[in-house]
Formats: structure tokens, sequence, C-alpha cells
């Protein structure tokens, strides 16, 4: 059985911080999740604990022994890179046989795991198919039973759904969910989607500029995000900067109370704390926007008289016209105040860094 921790890392590339002082322990058997925007040091973290990447401080160990001295391939830990890297000169059996062989495994043994990890994946039947023949999400599986077959004791999977069109990104997703949790390896995926790690995780952990803010389950991270920061990047639209007075929070979208201390913060209103009403019942009015469609769902822009603009959750069959004078209702125990957006322009950092 294996765990993960990691302490204290650092890294860095040049002036920049790639990550900066995260500790992290992952449950042996546990599916964590990285999620955050590009650049934001997930990918980083992976290369760290694969041995590609040299930290400048900290300590990692998998079943509490250090990794430090050990060469990548003495590690026994899995990456799937993001592009997959498959060597296009050898067919599938060759990929995938490629981390056995080089462990020195016996020509019996690798026959073995090549079936093995094949059949995980689905791909029985295909060891001598070449790497052109093959369809992205064949790709991707290929990739993924050539890490299984080497055998790791930690399973680190970058972006593994990143290149494939959505449809079959999403099918996938639920595919590497049963698959992770039939094989009880520690798991790692890298991800800037919140669909996707909140679908395969068993704790997703949240990054922004190389440190981790927000660490939970799905539904942890879901109802409660820690700052405006996660709240944005999880897909809540309707978040605004509010200064705290006296239990008291005002915000464009109205005034909402709150435990929190007096000073800055932000106010997070759920997709069902807003609803359309009646300009005469409602609590404000607006002009609603041109509308976007969702599928089972429109998103209306509704522009306050306070000049913010709110978006609302709509069915189909009760959307108003662009223009329309129409009231928003807010249900109060749907507000969330949380810590303010550390970074109100965005996701980026100032320094450019080495693609992760």
């Amino acid at each position: 059985m294996s765990t993960l921790d990691i302490e204290g890392l650092r890294v860095t590339y040049g002036e920049t911080v790639a990550v900066d002082d995260v500790d992290l322990h992952v449950a042996s058997g546990e599916i964590l999740t990285l999620l955050g925007p590009s650049g934001c040091g997930k990918s980083t973290m992976l290369r760290a604990v694969a041995g590609l990447v040299i930290p400048d401080a900290g300590r990692i160990a998998v079943a509490g022994a250090d990794l430090g001295a050990l060469a990548p391939h003495r590690r026994r830990v899995g990456l799937m890179f993001q592009d997959y890297a498959l060597f296009p000169h050898r067919d599938v059996a060759g990929n995938v046989a490629f981390g056995p062989r080089m462990q020195g495994e016996e020509r019996a043994a690798i026959h073995q795991q090549v079936e093995k990890a094949l059949s995980l994946v689905g791909l029985t039947g295909y060891e001598r198919r070449s790497i052109a023949s093959l369809s992205g999400g064949e790709q991707q599986r290929v990739a993924l039973a050539r890490t299984l077959a080497a055998n790791p004791r930690l399973l680190m999977l970058d972006e593994p759904l990143g290149s494939l069109d959505r449809s079959l990104r999403e099918r996938l997703t639920v595919e590497l969910r049963d698959l992770f949790r039939t094989l009880e390896t520690t798991t790692i995926t890298v991800t800037h989607d919140q669909g996707e790690a909140f679908t395969i995780a068993d704790r997703v952990a949240v990054m922004r500029a190389g440190s981790i803010v927000q660490i939970g389950t799905p539904q942890e991270v879901w109802k409660q995000p820690a700052d405006g920061f996660v709240a944005r990047f999880l897909g809540f639209t309707n978040v605004f900067d509010v200064d705290v007075r006296h239990g008291r929070a005002v915000s464009p979208a109205g005034t909402f109370t709150t435990e929190r201390g007096d000073g800055p913060a932000c106010a997070v209103l759920r997709p069902d704390a807003v609803s359309l009403a009646p300009p005469a019942t409602a609590d404000q009015e607006g002009d609603a926007l041109l509308p976007g469609f969702r599928g089972d769902h429109f998103l209306v822009p509704v522009a306050l008289q306070t000049g913010a603009v709110i978006e609302v959750v709509v069915r189909s069959g009760a959307v108003p016209e662009p223009g329309e004078r129409v009231g928003i209702r807010v249900e109060p125990g749907a507000v969330l105040v949380v810590d303010r957006d550390p970074s109100p322009a965005g996701f980026t950092r100032a320094a450019r860094q080495p693609k992760e």
C-alpha cells in the first residue's frame, strides 16, 4: 500500500516560483486530482514526484521512503504525459512493453503484463496495430496501458483527456473513474476541467500560483469554495467583491448578513440563489441581455440598476427577450461570503515560465 507525502516542496524556474512550499498527503488507494489554471504548478508537481524535475527544497516520500536519492526509473512511479509520448515506430504491444522491458523483466512476464494492461483499458487484440492507425481515444488508452504495465505503486496522469473532443472526453472520464477504483492504486491526476476533476477524484486540490489554496472532497469544494478565485474557477458566475461591516455584506446584487468579521470579502451567489420575479415583487430590477443556451437551460444576464450584471438560470419557455424589464430575487441562504480573490486581474502570473 503506497501513500504519498510531500513536505515543503519548492520548485523554481529562474526567478519564477512554480511550486511554492507545498505540503500534501495522499492516502493509499486514494484518487486525488490537482485542479487549476495553466501555469499554476500542478504538472510541475507530478514531474518532481517522478524525478523529472529537481526540487529546490522539500521532501517527497512514497510508502514512507524518501525518493530524493532515487533516479526516475527506480522510483516505481508511473507518469502518463499529456501528449501521450507514444513511440510511433513501435506497435501497440511494443509501446506497452517498454516499462517492463526497462525493468529487466523476462519475455514471458512482459507478455503477461502487456496482455493484462491492454485488457484493463479495453484494447485486447490490439497488440500488433500501429500507433498511426489508432484514434485519439485509442492512443490515450495505449498510453495508460503502458503506464500500468510497469506496475507502478503510484499512478500519475497529466491532463489525460485534454486532447480529446468533448463527447469522448466525457465518456472516458467515467471509464477512468471506474478503472482507478478497480485498480486501487494511489492515483494523482492533473486537469483544468472541474467537471473531470469532480467525476474522477476522491479529493480535489485546487492550485493557484504554485500553492494549494483548497483541498477537500468534490462536494466540500463545490459547496464551500475557499475564496473568490476558487469560486470563479469552479464556474460560479455571480461573484462580487464586498466589504463586510457589522455583519452585513453590501454587494451590487443586494445586502446579505454574514458572521464574518469586518473587511474585504467576496459574495458568491449559487445558481439556485437567483431567480427571475415580477418587477413589482422583486429585490431588484434590470434589463435582460442576450441569453446563452446551455442545453437544458438558458443563462440570462441581467443588467441591474446598480450597474452590475447578474446571471440567472432560466428554464426553456420562460426566457425574457433582450431588453425586457425583469426583476430578480435572491435567496439569502444560498449566498456565500468568502475570502476575496487574491488575484482579481485574472489567473495568470506576472512572469512566464516553461510549459508545465
